[in-house]
């Protein structure tokens, strides 16, 4: 599984950003996530979404503003992200699990997701 982030760049306070993640899979993946990391700051869940039957999952810091969504037929992954401000300026990560479903017990955790891409800096001015 091969994962690659674009998107990210510079934006200001109150801007809206998509982000992809081209996901390239020689076996079956169970779910995918983002995450991000701030600099000095731990690695932080945003989103994830089951392979199975779409069911998304988002932390509270950006439910209702961010939404993850996924296309398998361009196999791709996205998050959308709106009214953006400084505290989101981070490396976004898109993320993939193999694990099968029975063995996910917290979809949150970072250690779930066996393959990750090289992220994608997203900046935010005030």
């Amino acid at each position: 599984v091969r994962l690659a982030e674009s998107g990210g760049g510079l934006v200001q306070a109150g801007d809206s950003l998509k982000l992809s993640c081209s996901v390239s899979m020689e076996i079956r993946i169970s779910a995918v996530a983002w995450f991000r990391q701030a600099p000095g700051k731990e690695r932080e869940f945003l989103a994830t979404i089951r392979e199975d039957n779409g069911r998304s999952l988002y932390s509270d810091s950006v439910e209702g503003r961010f939404f993850i969504s996924r296309d398998n037929a361009r196999n791709s992954m996205y998050l959308e992200m709106n009214n953006l401000n400084p505290e989101d300026t981070a490396v976004y990560f898109c993320a993939a699990s193999i694990r099968p479903y029975q063995e996910i017990i917290a979809y949150q955790a970072s250690g779930v997701y066996g393959y990750w891409g090289q992220g994608t800096q997203v900046t935010v001015s005030s």
